[in-house]
């Protein structure tokens, strides 16, 4: 008897990406919530057995996207954290790729704004990935304060911990928003000054 097409192959390609795929192209139309496996499997074209060959559940699926959008934030902030350049343009430069992240994920970041709140599972993820930008922008201030007097003396006294994670999740709103189309962030330009607006003032200005 010749195998089945869609038997989990040994390198965990393949299939493993047609549902990642499938996932992320329904949530273009569809809510994560109105979203069932069996949904998922039909769109991919896999059996059930493949599906749980790969993922304990459609949260898992959607774990994994989101894992993939923030690696790629954190490649597109990665002059500002690194201080290759000057910071203003590397702000600006990071907002802006993140901000067409955000566009061209926009279901799958719906999707975990829409649910960690309610689900124990990506409640722990979303917030355990946002840290990370959190983190990273902790370090690139204290960074900044020891190799500038005049950041030093701006942020004498400021909680830079929390002066971090509200940049981050202003961050998130405003992409979020954008994401779901609402003015004026969906226009990228308005988002993109925004937001470096925000950043730079609460840092350089």
């Amino acid at each position: 008897m010749p195998a089945r097409r869609d038997l989990p192959q040994p390198d965990g390609t393949g299939l493993r990406e047609r549902i990642l795929d499938a996932l992320h192209e329904l949530l273009r139309e569809r809510t994560f919530d109105g979203l069932s496996v069996a949904e998922i499997i039909s769109a991919a074209g896999v059996s059930r057995a493949s599906f749980y060959f790969y993922f304990a559940g459609k949260q898992a699926v959607l774990a994994e996207l989101v894992r993939r959008a923030v690696g790629a934030g954190h490649e597109a902030a990665e002059p500002w954290v690194r201080a290759t350049a000057d910071p203003r343009e590397t702000l600006r430069a990071g907002i802006d790729a993140g901000a067409g992240l955000w566009l061209e994920n926009a279901g799958v970041l719906r999707a975990i704004v829409e649910s960690w709140a309610s689900d124990p599972q990506l409640r722990e993820l979303w917030l355990g990935q946002m840290a990370t930008f959190t983190d990273a922008t902790i370090a690139r201030i204290c960074a900044d304060q020891q190799a500038d007097p005049a950041v030093a003396a701006r942020l004498d006294g400021v909680d830079v911990p929390a002066l971090a994670a509200t940049l981050t999740w202003t961050g998130e709103r405003l992409y979020y928003l954008a994401a779901c189309g609402v003015p004026p962030f969906d226009d990228r330009k308005v988002l993109v000054d925004t937001l470096t607006h925000l950043w730079v003032s609460a840092l350089y200005a």
